[in-house]
C-alpha cells in the first residue's frame, strides 16, 4: 500500500512555489505520491492555480514521487490539449504521471459559468465515447473519429511516452454506481468515492467481473491526512489519498507531511 499527498492548489496552495517545497518535503519523508484536485471555479477560494502547468514544474523539481490530477474532468477539457499536457508531465518526470479522470462536477457553476454540458447522463456518454480515444492517443496511436461528442481527424502524438504502452489512467466512480465502476475496470485504476464496507466489496466483485482479477489495478481509497483508510480497504487497497480540504493550513500540511506517512 502506497500514500499519496492529496491537495487543491487552492488558496494557501494556489502558489506553485509552495507546491514545490511540498512536494521536495514529501520527497524527503518517504511519500509515494502527490497528486493534485483539477479545478477552475470553487466556492471555497477564487485562488485556484492550474494543477497541470504546476504538475510539470513539480515533475522537475522531483525524482521518486507518483504525480497526477484527482480528478480531471474530460467534459471541460480539449482532448488534444489534454493529451499534450499529460505526456509533457510524463516526460518531464521520466514516467511518473498518472492521469484521474471524472465526470466534474458543477459546484461553484464551473460548467454552468462556462457553458459547458451539465446533464450527467450525457457527460457519461461524452467520457464513455472519449476514455479510449484519449488512451488511444497517450499510446502513440492514430486516432481517426468522427463521433456525437468528438473529432479526431488522423491525429496522433509524438514523442512517445516514457511509460508504455501509455501513462496509467484512473477513473473516479461514487458510491455503488456500476457503469462508473465497470468504465473504471477497463482501464488501470480506480478512485472509489463514498464507499462503505457493503459497498467496496461489491465493487471489486464488479471490477472482477470486467477484467477476471485485480492484478495490475490500482485502488485509491481516500483517508483523512497522515491516516489508514477504513480497515475493509486494507486487503485491496493499493493507493491512500490523504485527503486535504479545499482550502488547508499550510502549517498543517506540512506538519503531517513532515511526519511522513503511517505505517
Amino acid at each position: 500500500m502506497r500514500h499519496a499527498v492529496f491537495v487543491a492548489p487552492f488558496g494557501p496552495l494556489a502558489d506553485p512555489y509552495r507546491l514545490i517545497d511540498l512536494a521536495h518535503a514529501c520527497e524527503e519523508t518517504g511519500w509515494d505520491g502527490l497528486f493534485l484536485w483539477d479545478h477552475v471555479l470553487r466556492p471555497e477560494s477564487n485562488e485556484i492555480i492550474d494543477p497541470w502547468v504546476s504538475l510539470g514544474v513539480i515533475a522537475a523539481e522531483t525524482h521518486r514521487l507518483r504525480l497526477g490530477t484527482m480528478v480531471t474532468p474530460l467534459v471541460r477539457r480539449r482532448m488534444l490539449k489534454l493529451a499534450r499536457e499529460v505526456l509533457t508531465v510524463d516526460l518531464l518526470s521520466s514516467g511518473r504521471v498518472t492521469l484521474g479522470v471524472g465526470l466534474g462536477v458543477d459546484t461553484h457553476g464551473e460548467l454552468t459559468r462556462t457553458g459547458e454540458m451539465v446533464d450527467p447522463k450525457i457527460r457519461g456518454a461524452m467520457l464513455d465515447e472519449g476514455m479510449p480515444l484519449l488512451a488511444d492517443l497517450l499510446s502513440g496511436e492514430v486516432v481517426d473519429h468522427a463521433g456525437e461528442h468528438y473529432v479526431l481527424n488522423g491525429i496522433g502524438l509524438e514523442p512517445n511516452p516514457v511509460q508504455q504502452p501509455r501513462p496509467p489512467i484512473w477513473l473516479a466512480a461514487r458510491g455503488g454506481a456500476g457503469k462508473p465502476i465497470r468504465r473504471a475496470a477497463c482501464y488501470d485504476g480506480i478512485f472509489p468515492i463514498e464507499m462503505d464496507s457493503d459497498r467496496f466489496p461489491r465493487m471489486l466483485e464488479e471490477i472482477m467481473t470486467v477484467r477476471g482479477d485485480l492484478d495490475g489495478f490500482d485502488i485509491a481509497v481516500k483517508a483523512d491526512p497522515g491516516t489508514m483508510p477504513p480497515p475493509f480497504t486494507h486487503e485491496s487497497a493499493t493507493w491512500v489519498m490523504h485527503a486535504w480540504p479545499a482550502v488547508a493550513g499550510l502549517d498543517h500540511v506540512f506538519d503531517v507531511v513532515g511526519h511522513g506517512p503511517p505505517e
